[in-house]
Parts: structure tokens; sequence; C-alpha cells
């Protein structure tokens, strides 16, 4: 789930990872988009929902008290370029562990006292920075607050369409640039 897929027609691929959020033309989730029986976590202009279907749980933002990201796996800068290498090896050779994606927890506090804990999936290949970790908490928590709405996110989405797998400094550039109006 690291990557958007590939198509073989040459279209846009339908959403790509910046920091701990996967952006589409229509939806935003936090972390990658889910797959079986994972329920999601998916962020729209005024609601915050958790699932999809009968299961679902949805507040609007005004409802909120916070919503945090635990256990999301960052790497450090020393660790940047072997773990590269390592991915490319292991891609030459298929040789992918067992593991998957590594499973963060999306931690949802609402004012009326509930608080829902629910795994997404990382959507970065290997790890984040710890600078691109940071820079998406700064427009999560404006979520929260009212100070923005995640279709900041999708407008992006519509204007660039990236076709590539953005790497880390790119997205954090992308989430630079969403943050610094917010100040």
């Amino acid at each position: 789930m690291s990557a958007p897929p590939t198509r073989s027609d040459g279209a846009h691929p339908p959403g790509c990872v910046i920091g701990l959020f996967w952006v589409e033309r229509d939806r935003v989730c936090l972390g990658s988009p889910p797959i079986d029986e994972d329920p999601g976590v998916f962020l729209s202009p005024t609601r915050l929902s958790v699932g999809e279907g009968v299961r679902r749980q949805s507040w609007s933002w005004a409802d909120l008290t916070d919503v945090r990201v635990r256990d999301v796996p960052v790497r450090s800068s020393a660790a940047r370029w072997p773990t590269r290498v390592t991915s490319v090896v292991a891609a030459a050779l298929n040789a992918w562990g067992p593991q998957g994606p590594t499973m963060m927890t999306a931690v949802v506090c609402a004012r009326d006292g509930r608080r829902v804990e629910t795994p997404v999936f990382a959507g970065a290949a290997t790890a984040y920075t710890r600078r691109e970790v940071d820079l998406s908490l700064g427009p999560l928590s404006h979520f929260v607050r009212g100070g923005a709405a995640p279709d900041l996110l999708t407008r992006w989405w519509d204007e660039n369409q990236p076709s590539d797998v953005l790497h880390s400094r790119e997205r954090e550039r992308v989430l630079e640039s969403w943050t610094a109006p917010l100040m």
C-alpha cells in the first residue's frame, strides 16, 4: 500500500501518499486506504469517519477534541540510504518480507467522551521521516480545531495529480505548502 497502483493505460494513479495521508480526487484517508476487513479512517470537509457501510462511525469536526496517530514508523536520516538500498535489492530479488505495510493506530477522541482506536496502514514504503510526521500533524490538528478542512488536500490533488510516487523530500515540500497558510 506504499505506492499508487501502476496503470497500464498511462493514466494518473488514483492517489498518493503525502505524509500520514493518502490523497485522492474525492477522498482523503489517514494512512493508506483500507483493504479487506480494515475499517479505514476517512477525512471529508465536514466529517471524520471510521469504517464504511453499516460499521461506519462518523463525527463532525466540531464534535472532535483530538485525533492522534500512534505507532508511526519513523526512520532517522542516517537510516535513509541503507533503507533505500535494502528496498531496491529486495524489489530486484522479489524478497519482500511477509509482514507487508506497517500498522499504525488512529485515535479519535470525541466531545461526548467516546474514544475510538483503529488500525490503519502506514502509507510510506518503509518509514516516514520525523519531519514528515511532524508536518502531517499540523493540518490534522487544524482540521480538529476548525482552522482548515481536508478539501485542502483534495484541491492539491486536483491541481497536481502526480504521475509518480513522491519521495520524502517532495512530500515534505507539499506538507509545508499546506501548513504555511495555517500558521
